[in-house]
């Protein structure tokens, strides 16, 4: 186990005095005035590209391809999806200019740089324990696999249900 720093301890230690609170006001949101609208909102920030996006754009204005480049693996239409998706939520405008061949750039609205705060912020929380999770990762499909060294010296090993 690594050694955590003192903000990192505060952190925890603020979160951990949250949890009480934090528990019931989810519940109330998630079945409050617009459910729907509340998990449809949660599941487009939560989607794959959303906050890579919303990373991405920071202060600049860029134009389609520039994301594409900033972004490995994400296809030209998954990429205009997103955007439409962004601009319809009103986290990002698009302006066209009369141009030949015509450009057009993408830049956060007002909306988008406050989620933005919030994507940067979990960007480094997985930055800074992706190889914590990997490394769970990796013993959890080992002990699935009955590959684990616990497995193989005939020790016990969590048994997870099946969740057919």
């Amino acid at each position: 186990m690594t050694d955590l720093s003192q903000r990192e301890l505060t952190l925890i230690s603020a979160m951990n005095d949250r949890i009480g609170d934090t528990m019931p006001a989810m519940a109330r949101l998630c079945t409050g005035e617009s459910p729907d609208l509340f998990r449809s909102l949660l599941s487009r920030i939560g989607d794959k590209w959303t906050l890579l996006v919303i990373g991405i754009l920071g202060t600049d204005r860029r134009r389609f391809t520039e994301i594409a480049e900033l972004i490995p693996g994400i296809s030209r239409r998954m990429l205009t999806v997103t955007l439409r998706a962004l601009e319809r939520d009103g986290l990002i405008t698009r302006t066209v200019y009369a141009e030949v061949p015509p450009r057009v750039e993408y830049e956060l609205t007002d909306l988008g740089r406050s989620l933005q705060a919030l994507a940067l912020s979990l960007a480094e929380w997985v930055s800074d324990n992706q190889h914590q999770i990997s490394d769970h990762r990796r013993r959890f499909d080992d002990v699935a696999q009955g590959t684990s060294d616990e497995a193989e010296r005939g020790q016990s090993v969590p048994v997870r249900p099946n969740r057919s």
